[in-house]
């Protein structure tokens, strides 16, 4: 196995998972992590292994915030070319939890809601999550106390957070 194959195996999941908390679309976080990784395939840099994750959320943020640019551009369809047909995903269990969830975190602020991710979804510690957010360790803090605190009040307690 090849660093590189060990390093996609280790992270993809979590790369994906935080592409589809922060845009909510799964089909977007596909292409988000998977950009993701291409982007490190291709880099000449070589990466800190004690940075690894926050580097690889670093690159999905930017990508998912270069494609909201990109897509500001972009003109609405209209729901008359929707396709109306339930997908596979319909039928999970979980969908009503998981689309209430992923409503709520699109209310947050991006920042806010990177940073939640960062820390409630994978543990990462502030100081991570301030290198790749740009921010100093007390704004990171205050950022994911902040974004929990809307998700409570949007009805998202504690045990039910991201």
């Amino acid at each position: 196995m090849t660093e590189f194959e060990a390093l996609y195996r280790r992270y993809a999941r979590d790369v994906y998972r935080f592409a589809l908390y922060l845009s909510g679309d799964r089909a977007l976080a596909e292409d988000i992590a998977s950009e993701t990784f291409v982007r490190v395939w291709t880099s000449s840099s070589g990466l800190r292994s004690s940075t690894v994750k926050a580097y690889l959320f670093t690159i999905a943020r930017r990508l998912f915030l270069d494609g909201r640019r990109r897509q500001a551009r972009w003109a609405p369809l209209e729901d008359s070319h929707r396709d109306t047909a339930p997908g596979p995903h319909d039928r999970a269990a979980s969908r009503d939890e998981l689309e209430m969830v992923l409503s709520a975190l699109q209310v947050l602020p991006e920042t806010d809601r990177a940073a939640l991710l960062m820390r409630a979804q994978d543990g990462l510690p502030y100081e991570d999550i301030a290198a790749g957010l740009g921010v100093s360790v007390a704004a990171a803090k205050v950022k994911v106390h902040r974004a929990r605190v809307k998700l409570a009040q949007a009805g998202l307690g504690p045990g039910r957070e991201p």
